[in-house]
């Protein structure tokens, strides 16, 4: 499925980037409280350049897989 950016993730005002769901990416899984900044990769990809885009979803339970970047 695929989903804003917005209803994966909340930028703070620190402009740090936190899931808003249990996310995985490449292997990588993390959740709400996890606090990415700019220029860290998880699974090989820096989300804070993909900040707006859409996002390619699967589930597996209640993670939320990203897939794929629009």
């Amino acid at each position: 499925m695929r989903r804003n950016f917005y209803e994966v993730f909340r930028t703070n005002p620190d402009n740090s980037l936190e899931p808003l769901h249990r996310v995985r990416i490449g292997g990588v899984e993390f959740g709400p409280g996890v606090k990415l900044s700019g220029g860290v990769r998880f699974g090989g990809i820096d989300l804070t350049k993909y900040i707006g885009r859409d996002l390619e979803i699967e589930t597996d339970g209640d993670t939320w897989v990203i897939t794929g970047i629009y």
